[in-house]
């Protein structure tokens, strides 16, 4: 299991009214996140793990919580693509 964290090196990140605007610095891609993803975004911190930040966002959505899971794995996979966010793998984190 693991848990997702940003790899702040690799962007810039601003707030406008209801949206987090980030810049990819090496590829100067710009993602525009709102509603559920800027939740999750919010939420990746390297100390909760994926179903962890489901949990916590499905509290504010009414959302099938299978679903909810599913699309936080599949939105981390996109920034982990993207060498925005990097996983904390739990089993080596415990045996440091």
């Amino acid at each position: 299991m693991t848990k997702p964290r940003k790899i702040t090196a690799n962007y810039v990140e601003t707030e406008i009214d209801d949206e987090i605007l980030l810049v990819d610095l090496d590829g100067g891609e710009l993602f525009s996140l709102s509603g559920t993803a800027r939740e999750i975004w919010r939420l990746i911190d390297g100390e909760q793990t994926l179903d962890e930040i489901a949990d916590t966002v499905a509290r504010g959505y009414s959302v099938e919580e299978k679903q909810l899971q599913r699309d936080v794995a599949r939105f981390v996979a996109q920034l982990r693509d993207a060498a925005l966010v990097a996983d904390t793998n739990l089993s080596s984190a415990n045996h440091s």
